[in-house]
């Protein structure tokens, strides 16, 4: 007997409340994953997922590298040679800065969704912005530590070799900083994938918008849901494993 006919068999044995346990959470886990081709779903979801979190990942890397860079070169300048239009620049990426760490991502995504970009009906894409925009400001802090961390002899030892501000950045400072800030960015790239799942509540179409459709057809939350938090932690476990392997990586070329 083949798995559709057992599951038309013991479903009737569970609405007569006739079955086992285990008939029970086979008959459960049929819908919620086997019928239909269900399993699709999830993968499509998986697939969004990934998607959402790399596109977000890089423009929050874009914005965070620039928001970064402006406010170094601003907390570097000399005493009496301060740049205004600098100044401007840096006190803008400050309020950026403040605003997105100081309010949930949760509220961020709505006012994008529903206010913002209220007209749009390509819901991810507005989630996928949102998330890029809120990673920018934590990718942000985190290269600017890294970078004021480094002795400032880096950039004047630069910049007298001939070198002007940006391939200074570009040759000497970014490269010895990347090395100190990966475990941080790497930490910042799991939060992200994580936080893809909030993007469902404008209708982005991700892991937990179909886990929530399946929801939806079978009236059962425990396994779709549940199957949704397994995936993610077996996606963390992969992205954790090469964060460690990379960070070995660069170990043993600081040790030739």
């Amino acid at each position: 007997m083949g798995l559709a006919q057992t599951y038309e068999l013991w479903r009737e044995l569970m609405l007569q409340g006739d079955a086992s346990w285990w008939q029970e959470f086979f008959v459960r886990f049929y819908q919620a994953f086997l019928e239909n081709n269900r399993w699709q779903q999830y993968l499509e979801g998986v697939g969004t997922t990934l998607l959402v979190t790399a596109m977000a990942l890089i423009l929050g890397v874009v914005l965070g590298v620039v928001v970064a860079m402006v406010r170094t070169a601003h907390d570097q300048q000399r005493p009496g040679q301060r740049n205004f239009l600098l100044g401007v620049i840096n006190f803008i990426c400050k309020v950026y800065v403040t605003v997105i760490r100081g309010t949930p991502m949760m509220v961020q995504i709505l006012i994008m969704g529903l206010v913002i970009f209220a007209s749009s009906r390509n819901f991810t894409m507005v989630g996928t912005l949102t998330l890029g925009i809120n990673s920018g400001a934590y990718v942000a802090e985190i290269i600017r530590g890294g970078l004021m961390s480094l002795d400032p002899g880096q950039m004047e030892a630069g910049r007298s070799l001939g070198l002007n501000y940006l391939d200074t950045m570009r040759f000497i400072v970014i490269p010895q900083a990347f090395k100190a800030i990966l475990p941080a960015l790497g930490n910042e790239f799991i939060i992200l994938l994580k936080d893809t799942s909030m993007i469902s509540v404008i209708g982005g179409q991700e892991l937990i918008y179909f886990a929530r459709n399946i929801l939806n057809r079978t009236f059962d939350a425990m396994f779709p849901l549940v199957g949704s938090a397994c995936i993610y932690l077996v996606l963390v476990l992969i992205f954790t494993w090469l964060q460690g392997k990379l960070e070995r990586r660069l170990r043993q070329s600081d040790r030739r």
